[in-house]
């Protein structure tokens, strides 16, 4: 293995962090192709020269680099989105079988609204929708 950046205790630039993350790359694939890292837990030359490095990164990271919120669907809206995908229902149709507006449709597909109880039934009878998905993400 031949180490660089030793003298570097930070990254200071996009350019040197650009630089450190490709040796880190070229690390990981040394360390799995001479099996370094078959061993969870491993400590080696390798473990402790990826970590090493790692850490470096995550710093300049922090405070370089912003990452937006990942967001989820609710099952319960995945589930939703699957029975009208079935069915080939556009939200319009499907809040008409449900019998409310399409604004408040909209609004609890995009998790702005709750689901109410008088909903949470038409679901159920009108989509088939797992009354425990209903409860548990209403």
């Amino acid at each position: 293995m031949i180490r660089k950046f030793e003298n570097i205790e930070s990254v200071d630039s996009h350019g040197l962090y650009n630089e450190i993350t490709k040796y880190q790359e070229t690390l990981i694939e040394e360390a799995t192709a001479n099996g370094s890292l078959a061993e969870p837990g491993a400590d080696n030359e390798y473990t402790r020269e990826i970590g090493r490095v790692g850490v470096m990164l995550a710093d300049y990271e922090s405070i370089h680099h912003t990452f937006k919120h990942v967001k989820f669907k609710s099952p319960l809206v995945v589930s939703i989105e699957n029975e009208m995908k079935k069915r080939q229902l556009k939200q319009r149709q499907t809040a008409d079988l449900l019998d409310v507006k399409e604004s408040t449709f909209s609004q609890i597909m995009t998790g702005k609204r709750s689901v109410s109880m008088r909903m949470a039934k038409r679901l159920y009878k009108e989509l088939h929708i797992d009354p425990k998905l209903i409860l548990e993400y209403s």
